[in-house]
């Protein structure tokens, strides 16, 4: 009864956090949500072999109330770019659903390899020309252009996260100004966790291994501690958000993103 006390101090915590970075930078918080849960699992003697599927899953439930807190506090500041999400939205959603399937296939440590590279290279050009060298001067168009919200989609379904690192980080390459990406990629966090949330309970049904009160891969206990502790705060990180110019606001995204990459690179090789 201890363990789970403590546990759920640590959820209701860890989801403070993930709620006010999910304001501010239009992330869904998995990020943070996904180590720590996985940690805190293994506390509680969760089976090693799948505590990173139950902390993933249960990640990007959170993120389902978080995506619509932070979208909406975003849309009433005019931040949010309808016409992408129109253009973009199914195919990030069949991304989602791609990259649930696919988790269960690929090896953790690649994942996070792989995302710790991405991260990197875009906290790169997001510190050091988050205003040049843009690849084009507007958002663009085509058949072909649906390789990139699938991608998204894929990746933060697969990682656990709302899609946020992904969407911001590619829509300021298309020259989308910092405050809109961030909105939009708050929205994208609703249409990437939603099916890929199901796709966890699916593959995880009937596993006699998951904890207590789970459906599938995802926590209930978790969910319940972790959703309305993000919920309230990511008001809060939208606000922050537009306290700052489109400059500070890139810098600290990109610290973020530097962070990010060391804790998975080193979460890799250890």
């Amino acid at each position: 009864m201890e363990q789970w006390l403590i546990l759920g101090v640590a959820m209701l915590a860890t989801g403070s956090v993930a709620g006010v970075l999910a304001g501010l930078f239009g992330i869904g918080g998995g990020i943070v949500i996904v180590p720590v849960l996985e940690a805190a699992l293994g506390f509680v003697g969760v089976d090693p072999a799948i505590r990173m599927h139950v902390a993933v899953g249960t990640s990007l439930a959170t993120i389902i109330p978080t995506s619509v807190s932070s979208a909406r506090a975003h849309h009433q500041r005019k931040s949010v770019d309808v016409d992408i999400v129109k253009r973009w939205g199914i195919f990030v959603l069949l991304g989602a659903l791609l990259g649930a399937w696919i988790a269960s296939q690929v090896h953790s440590r690649v994942l996070a390899m792989v995302f710790a590279t991405l991260a990197l290279l875009v906290a790169i050009k997001m510190v050091l020309m988050p205003e040049s060298r843009n690849l084009t001067m507007e958002v663009p168009r085509g058949p072909a252009v649906a390789v990139i919200p699938t991608a998204i989609g894929c990746f933060s379904s697969m990682m656990g996260i709302g899609g946020g690192t992904f969407s911001v980080m590619t829509l300021t390459l298309f020259n989308e100004p910092i405050h809109r990406a961030v909105g939009t990629a708050a929205l994208f966090g609703l249409v990437i966790s939603l099916p890929a949330t199901i796709g966890f309970m699916v593959a995880g049904w009937g596993d006699a291994r998951v904890p207590p009160a789970s459906l599938g891969y995802v926590s209930l206990i978790g969910f319940a501690c972790i959703a309305p502790a993000t919920v309230l705060a990511a008001p809060l990180g939208a606000k922050i958000a537009h306290a700052f110019s489109g400059r500070r606001l890139s810098m600290l995204f990109g610290a973020f993103l530097v962070i990010a990459s060391i804790r998975l690179f080193y979460r890799a090789f250890v």
